[in-house]
């Protein structure tokens, strides 16, 4: 056996269970996280008073116009400075939720503009409260149209955890950073690692296109006569 394939078999398992053991699970935290906190920002943004609306701007111009990486390097090396010391994982959690947060309030405050107004006369007309009306008539269509883009934001933020090992996350990259300081083999190794990170977008991606295909036919199914 060459050399090569048996290095890329020895650390194939190395290399995925650290993105099963690491990189996954930042990912769906901070995913569910971001969502929640973009889904709040969104309605500060439309119905709230206008102080709110200017907070949640600027906080939105901020995050989206700096860069990711040091927005983690604040958190985790900025933040002692201040007496506020986080761990690694945690300072990752922060960072990515604040950062998918304010990606994902544009994209939930679209989709919810973009639902016509005769939706909630609609619903008001029938007796519908502010909250009823949200959560029954207003967030089920607006989730239509929101899925693709936030499916899009998801898989990237998969590929974006490898920033993480920038401040000693033990997640996939920072996995083949450690194995390739040892075997000098960084070719195989980060090939290796882009592989993995590749199947890991294509099962999400696949999950995409599964879950838009099925709001479609329920779509499709609730119009038809």
């Amino acid at each position: 056996m060459p050399p090569w394939l048996q290095l890329v078999i020895d650390s194939f398992w190395p290399l995925l269970s650290a993105g099963l053991i690491f990189t996954v699970p930042l990912t769906l935290i901070t995913f569910v996280l971001g969502i929640l906190l973009g889904f709040l920002l969104a309605l500060a943004r439309l119905y709230g008073p206008r102080p709110l609306v200017v907070l949640v701007r600027f906080y939105v111009w901020l995050i989206r116009g700096t860069p990711l990486l040091v927005q983690l390097f604040l958190i985790f090396y900025g933040l002692p400075s201040a007496g506020i010391v986080l761990d690694a994982f945690s300072a990752a959690v922060i960072g990515f939720t604040l950062n998918i947060g304010a990606y994902s309030s544009e994209v939930i405050r679209a989709t919810l503009a973009a639902i016509p107004r005769g939706q909630w006369e609609a619903a008001h007309s029938i007796g519908m409260s502010w909250p009823q009306a949200m959560g029954r008539v207003i967030l089920p269509q607006a989730a239509r149209i929101a899925v693709p883009p936030l499916s899009n934001t998801f898989i990237s933020l998969v590929k974006d955890t490898s920033l993480a090992a920038a401040i000693t996350v033990p997640e996939l990259f920072q996995a083949a950073q450690r194995l390739a300081s040892v075997t000098y083999e960084p070719l195989i190794l980060y090939v290796e690692t882009a592989v993995i990170y590749l199947m890991f977008s294509s099962v999400l991606s696949a999950l995409q296109g599964r879950l838009e295909r099925r709001l479609i036919h329920k779509e499709t199914r609730e119009v038809a006569p």
